[in-house]
């Protein structure tokens, strides 16, 4: 099946050159070899010209937040991506910068021998903007493709602002896209020549090296990004796998009873790899329909934008796939209909009149960047969940939202609190600057919620959370007991 049109953006207005050496795939955010219209679409180009396939999937340093834990989630993923195109005969051409700027030009100069480039949509960080220069640049073709989702971004003309709105529209509209998914192995019987790539490009920007490969200290130690930041969580498509299967054959059953509960800490684990490419949404819902013996025709017939029901799956699978399709999809939708995804203007009027109304009240404890990124606040809750972010690179779901209105709560004003969230959350978490981390932190200010009463000092109308509200309806004495310093997990909230 060909890449849907819907899926396929120009970059430019440049030709496709037949008399090029290659079609060449620009791997930018979906970083697989599976599930993957991009590769897909390189692909048909390569077939209808018969020209060789070329992958470039390159990793700057200059980045914001670039850190050893990132770059390492990145390589791994590289690395086995190395390992499945030698064996399946395509040109990888892995590429690692060694210093600001040094990878400059490697783009231009692969493009100069292409037919055609394409490269992965992405909505969201500097993503948008690299690929825009890079297409006012390019002598040749360069296409986007969409592969984040089961909706394509183009499928909707406009931001949803609620959960429900955006459901009610999902389940009228992805039917249509449910009979189009990317292929499952692409490279399996591709039958192209190898592509070559010059002496001169690869003696200028040579391939990584093994040791960066396997995201060795002591070759990450050479790269000019924060070493402060350790590597948390193996990266590609292979622990993806791994941790999907996991997921489906221990953990689901629990889902929609224990996904809340810190204790449990019964959450899929994917949206890491979702985030780098390494994992498809195309993939996980294949794998679970597989195990619910479930095909599109049992979707319910009305779009009422419920919240169960209109899959017909098991209540645990419909709400796992309401966190993956509903709110994941709908961050998505929002990045790429708003530039202005990660600024405080973007937040529904009312939150930002309350947040303005309530932006000077007192505040009876207040703490400094430094304080919360090094968990010293007197909350213990909070301080345990920061500390799981800082180590483990990410926070329990229920407790992101808690950490989000903790720190709204103890920063001079809302737009500090913004900046706060921000940073911590795209510095430490591994899926984070990324659509459906951004909504997380947004919700916090109200984005895709409502006014809730009674109105209150700091939050006005917005939804308040306490750290004591929250140890008395989850358990939580196994969380701090990890989590927390010693001492102050003995002071338990519970105490």
């Amino acid at each position: 099946m060909s890449v849907p049109a819907i899926r396929i953006r120009d970059g430019n207005a440049a030709p496709i050159r037949a008399n090029g050496g290659y079609v060449l795939y620009w791997m930018i955010a979906s970083r697989r070899l599976a599930y993957n219209f991009a590769l897909d679409r390189a692909l048909e180009h390569a077939r209808q010209l018969r020209k060789p396939l070329l992958i470039l999937e390159a990793l700057r340093c200059r980045y914001e937040w670039a850190s050893d834990r990132l770059h390492a989630f990145v390589m791994e993923g590289m690395a086995q991506n190395t390992q499945a195109c030698a064996s399946r005969g395509v040109c990888y051409y892995p590429y690692v910068e060694p210093s600001a700027g040094a990878g400059s030009g490697l783009l231009a100069a692969l493009a100069a021998g292409a037919c055609v480039v394409v490269t992965d949509e992405y909505p969201c960080f500097f993503l948008p903007r690299m690929v825009a220069a890079a297409a006012k640049k390019l002598p040749v073709r360069l296409e986007a493709v969409d592969s984040n989702g089961l909706l394509p971004l183009r499928a909707a003309a406009q931001p949803f602002l609620t959960a429900h709105a955006f459901r009610r529209f999902l389940q009228k509209t992805l039917p249509l896209h449910l009979s189009e998914f990317p292929a499952a192995d692409p490279l399996a019987q591709h039958a192209l020549p190898i592509a070559q790539v010059s002496k001169e490009i690869s003696q200028r920007w040579p391939t990584a090296s093994r040791a960066l490969l396997d995201a060795e200290a002591t070759a990450l130690a050479q790269l000019p990004i924060d070493h402060r930041v350790q590597p948390a969580i193996l990266g590609g498509h292979a622990q993806a796998r791994n941790r999907l299967e996991k997921f489906l054959d221990v953990q689901l059953t629990a889902y929609s009873e224990a996904r809340s509960e810190p204790d449990s800490d019964a959450s899929s684990g994917l949206s890491p790899y979702l985030h780098f490419g390494h994992l498809s949404v195309h993939e996980i819902v294949s794998e679970l329909a597989r195990r619910e013996k479930w095909q599109p025709e049992k979707l319910a017939l009305r779009a009422t934008g419920a919240r169960e029901g209109w899959w017909n799956m098991s209540a645990s699978a419909e709400s796992f796939l309401d966190e993956l399709v509903t709110w994941r999809e709908l961050g998505y939708n929002f990045c790429s209909q708003r530039n202005d995804y990660d600024r405080f203007e973007s937040l529904p009027d009312w939150a930002q009149k309350t947040l303005k109304k309530h932006g000077r009240d007192d505040r009876e404890s207040l703490y400094t960047l430094e304080q919360f990124e090094s968990a010293a606040t007197h909350d213990v809750l909070w301080n345990a969940a920061q500390t799981q972010l800082v180590r483990d690179g990410r926070i329990h779901n229920y407790l992101r939202m808690l950490w989000g209105k903790k720190i709204l709560e103890w920063s001079p004003s809302p737009r500090q609190a913004l900046q706060v969230m921000i940073h911590l959350n795209n510095k430490y978490a591994v899926d984070g600057r990324d659509p459906n981390s951004y909504s997380g932190i947004f919700w916090c200010l109200g984005r895709f919620d409502r006014p809730w009463a009674p109105e209150r000092p700091i939050f006005g109308v917005v939804r308040y959370m306490s750290s004591q509200n929250t140890a008395r309806k989850f358990s939580v004495r196994n969380y701090l007991r990890k989590y927390a310093d010693a001492g102050q997990a003995r002071l338990s909230l519970l105490d």
